[in-house]
């Protein structure tokens, strides 16, 4: 495949995959949606089945990679680096392009959460700490629809998590044969699709299981670029955690798939 429809094909897919990912986030979060509250178990089954439309979708194109650790775990395994930068450059320009879609979707639930007055401040409100996000870069009151951040911050526990949840993703895919010159088949596409649940599941606890650099980098970018209100800061001091966490997860998987399966 050319290096322009691998381009293409990985902005198609990593905008559907950030569309529906996040889509799910924001209806789980945002205020007078009718999903809001249903849940972790309703973000991982929607991250899963983000995955398994947005695979199929690139797949004819560009192989439907979606996420820079699983370039970098092929390219490690096989010793092909040529196309990387193409995969890398379609990747987050098709994340940022699915973050700003889910803000057209929801946009008027985002000004509806966002100017609560449990947000903003007001009788009954907690003041003081709605003033805190707006004065520093914490994370905002809705910068989970578009990027992570750990339930308990500590920078060796959090990058610990994020790549071993990343090598059993790249593992799995690895041992489906796409570095045995095979294409992902549908059934390898589902089963990627359930391993994605199955990590949210077990491993998305700590952090909320990034596992993909452009997924976290490219949303957070928008996050920082939208005219949100109240949408406080974009945390850019965890921001290193879910690209470096990734990228190494998917180095040692194709490592560890030369020295255990090659």
């Amino acid at each position: 495949m050319s290096s322009s429809d691998i381009f293409l094909g990985e902005v198609i897919g990593t905008a559907v995959l950030i569309l529906l990912g996040g889509g799910v986030c924001a209806a789980v979060t945002l205020r007078r949606s009718k999903a809001m509250g249903a849940g972790w178990v309703a973000i991982t089954f929607g991250w899963g089945f983000a995955v398994l439309t947005a695979a199929y979708i690139s797949l004819g194109l560009s192989g439907a990679h979606l996420n820079p650790a699983v370039t970098v775990g092929i390219a490690v395994q096989s010793g092909e680096w040529a196309k990387v930068p193409a995969y890398f450059a379609g990747q987050l320009l098709g994340a940022m392009i699915g973050a700003a879609l889910v803000w057209v979707s929801y946009y008027g639930h985002f000004l509806a959460h966002l100017t609560h007055r449990e947000v903003v401040g007001g009788p009954g409100a907690q003041t003081t700490a709605a003033a805190d996000r707006r004065r520093s870069d914490a994370p905002g009151p809705v910068l989970g629809i578009f990027s992570t951040a750990p339930e308990i911050r500590n920078p060796v526990q959090n990058l610990a998590t994020e790549t071993i949840a990343t090598v059993v993703l790249v593992l799995a895919i690895l041992t489906q044969g796409l570095t045995e010159g095979l294409a992902l088949s549908g059934t390898g596409v589902l089963v990627t699709a359930l391993v994605v649940v199955g990590i949210g599941l077990s491993l998305g606890g700590p952090t909320g299981y990034a596992i993909n650099p452009a997924r976290d980098l490219g949303p957070r970018i928008v996050h920082a670029l939208l005219p949100l209100p109240n949408k406080g800061g974009s945390d850019w001091g965890y921001a290193w955690v879910p690209v470096v966490g990734p990228l190494l997860g998917g180095a040692l998987a194709g490592v560890l798939y030369r020295l255990a399966f090659a």
